[in-house]
């Protein structure tokens, strides 16, 4: 067995070993505390309420173990199991091109990864949401949305590819910078575009009629030096009953989105509050931050990539009979989740610290109190769960968690 092989197998069994010891733990947790609502919420959330959300919570888990055993299976079977392989054999019979046959083999190896994925997909909308309430998305919905999603990724997938793939081949030893020019020149086009032409492709978005609402809200946006394209309603009740607010979008093409699901739940006050703290990210340029992380986790990872591809061991440890290009793009785009793994907290906690900061600009600028009634009526809504374990929400939450976020609330306001 080669060195990189056996270390292949040892990272697949500590992570997975690590994943399910932690949502032990969190079960365990929950479990334990679901006799009782935390004194905190005691007044604003029932015990039924509270224990829906301890349910919730543990379906969720329940179906995350199977999907871990699932995934696993098929990252095996890609790759030591000879799938690549076979898949990329099976793609060279049809007598392509070598570009061609390249963008054809991750194309097809997304549309199986998908396919092999819709069991899960379809028993988490149609079963687990629909048991707790949660699930508005018709089957024709569903299936509308897998069409549009396979079609606008072969849009802008494929021709993206073809020019990756070109690089790859022509562009020398310095390839993966230039990928990662091509890749964040992308991105940021994507990110502009989302708002006003993506996005609707999937959701209907109405200008927000309450005018008492909106002149409040344009009040909000100029004592916090913001502009943007428009404030809109979302129809997000189609797919769900959860509710979320966020901004999304770069430059002059910002806009300012509310489920309508939210804005049915929550009053004028509370709204604000909400919007004040979507602002603060803004503010405090966490979305700017969380791009740079971003593009230079990427830069670092193509020039890992860049190492890699030149060393046949990759190929061959990892189950590939013949090395290219487009099999060492997707032979690492499998096992980087495995030896990445370990950062998961380190991000989460970045995350949190910007929730925190957020907050804090929320209560400065508008009323904590309301955004603390705001946020329990969300945690009510969505049934998340008040009592997560502390180790389990340190490593995968990226807000923390209620008690610590409403409390750093109090605080706050207490001090503005």
């Amino acid at each position: 067995m080669h060195t990189f092989t056996a270390l292949f197998i040892a990272a697949v069994i500590l992570s997975v070993s690590l994943q399910l010891w932690l949502s032990a733990r969190q079960g365990r947790f929950v479990s334990s505390h679901r006799k009782q609502v935390p004194e905190d919420f005691s007044h604003s959330i029932s015990l039924n309420e509270h224990q829906k959300a301890a349910d919730y919570t543990l379906a969720q888990l329940k179906l995350g173990k199977l999907e871990l055993g699932y995934d696993t299976l098929l990252l095996l079977l890609w790759t030591l199991g000879g799938g690549l392989s076979l898949l990329d054999s099976g793609v060279m019979t049809l007598g392509w091109s070598a570009l061609s046959s390249g963008v054809g083999f991750i194309i097809g190896f997304s549309i199986l990864g998908s396919l092999l994925a819709l069991p899960f997909s379809l028993y988490r909308t149609f079963r687990l949401e629909a048991r707790f309430g949660f699930n508005r998305t018709t089957m024709q919905t569903f299936i509308g949305d897998i069409i549009k999603n396979t079609l606008l990724s072969l849009i802008i997938g494929v021709p993206f590819l073809y020019l990756v793939l070109w690089m790859m081949e022509s562009m020398g030893a310095l390839w993966w910078f230039y990928v990662w020019l091509a890749y964040m020149g992308l991105s940021l086009t994507m990110f502009w575009l989302y708002p006003s032409v993506i996005a609707p492709l999937f959701n209907k978005f109405s200008p927000l009629a309450d005018e008492t609402l909106k002149t409040r809200i344009e009040a909000l946006l100029s004592r916090c030096g913001f502009t943007s394209q428009g404030i809109y309603i979302m129809d997000g009740s189609r797919r769900s009953a959860h509710g979320n607010a966020y901004f999304t979008g770069m430059g002059k093409n910002k806009r300012i989105v509310f489920f309508d699901t939210l804005t049915d739940s929550l009053d004028h006050d509370e709204v604000e509050a909400v919007l004040a703290h979507e602002l603060g990210h803004f503010r405090r340029k966490h979305i700017r931050k969380r791009m740079i992380l971003m593009s230079l986790t990427t830069l670092l990872a193509l020039a890992v990539l860049g190492w890699l591809i030149q060393a046949p061991w990759f190929y061959t440890s990892l189950g590939a009979e013949q090395g290219s290009n487009h099999m060492a793009l997707v032979l690492f785009m499998l096992i980087s989740p495995v030896f990445t793994f370990l950062f998961t907290p380190v991000f989460s906690a970045y995350s949190r610290k910007h929730e925190f900061e957020a907050d804090e600009f929320a209560a400065h600028n508008s009323d904590a109190g309301k955004l603390i009634t705001a946020l329990v009526k969300m945690y009510q809504e969505n049934a998340s769960t008040l009592t997560p374990d502390p180790l389990y929400s340190a490593f995968y939450h990226s807000h923390p968690p209620a008690p610590i976020r409403i409390e750093h609330l109090r605080s706050v306001g207490a001090n503005s």
